[in-house]
């Protein structure tokens, strides 16, 4: 089982997969979700959207 490497609170980029380029920036974690197999799974939120996006860890980088 794996950890979560980042905390609610924390600024972090979302690089989105494929199709999703209007997606990409920094979100802020509002939650986190069980692992979905070997990735954490994370609820987070951008100041420019009104609904909360559900990602994986391995979408998700440090925000220098």
């Amino acid at each position: 089982m794996s950890n979560h490497n980042f905390k609610i609170g924390q600024s972090v980029l979302y690089s989105a997969g494929y199709g999703r380029g209007a997606a990409r920036g920094v979100y802020t974690v509002t939650q986190l979700l069980p692992s979905e197999g070997e990735d954490c799974l994370y609820r987070i939120k951008s100041r420019a959207e009104p609904y909360e996006r559900v990602v994986k860890q391995s979408e998700l980088s440090r925000d220098s």
